[in-house]
C-alpha cells in the first residue's frame, strides 16, 4: 500500500479519535496537506507534509508510513515524524470570571480547606 484517503490515515495515526471527526476537520480545513487544503477524499503518500490543528495543539509532520488500519499508539508514532508541535496554553480571559470561572484557591475555601482551617483553630478534636 503506498497510499491511502487523508480521512483514514489521520484516524489510524490517532490524531483524531473516530474517522467521522478527521472527516470534519478536512472539511473544516484543520488539515493541510503541502500547504493547501484538501478534500477527504484526497491520498496521502510518504514524504506528503502535514499542518492538522486540533483544539489543543498545531501539529506539522512528515508522513513516512502509510497504513488505513488503526493500531496501538507505539504502531501509530512510527507513521510519522514530529516537526513541530505548538502545545495552546491559553490562560482564561477575565470575562470568564463572569461566567462562573475563577482560579485554583481563589474565592471560597473548599469544604477541606475549611476542615484545615478550623482543626488550626480549634486544635484536633
Amino acid at each position: 500500500m503506498d497510499r491511502v484517503r487523508i480521512d483514514k490515515w489521520l484516524w489510524a495515526a490517532r490524531f483524531f479519535k473516530t474517522r467521522g471527526v478527521a472527516l470534519d476537520a478536512v472539511k473544516g480545513g484543520k488539515v493541510e496537506l503541502n500547504g493547501s487544503k484538501p478534500k477527504p477524499s484526497k491520498q496521502v503518500c510518504e514524504g506528503d507534509k502535514l499542518k492538522i490543528t486540533q483544539p489543543h495543539r498545531k501539529v506539522e509532520v512528515t508522513v513516512i508510513g502509510i497504513t488505513d488500519k488503526r493500531g496501538s499508539a507505539e504502531v501509530a508514532e512510527m507513521l510519522y515524524r514530529l516537526d513541530v508541535e505548538l502545545l495552546n496554553q491559553k490562560v482564561p480571559s477575565p470575562l470568564l470570571a463572569l461566567a462562573g470561572y475563577r482560579e485554583k484557591g481563589a474565592g471560597r475555601p473548599t469544604k477541606r480547606d475549611r476542615r484545615k482551617i478550623e482543626q488550626l483553630s480549634f486544635g484536633e478534636e
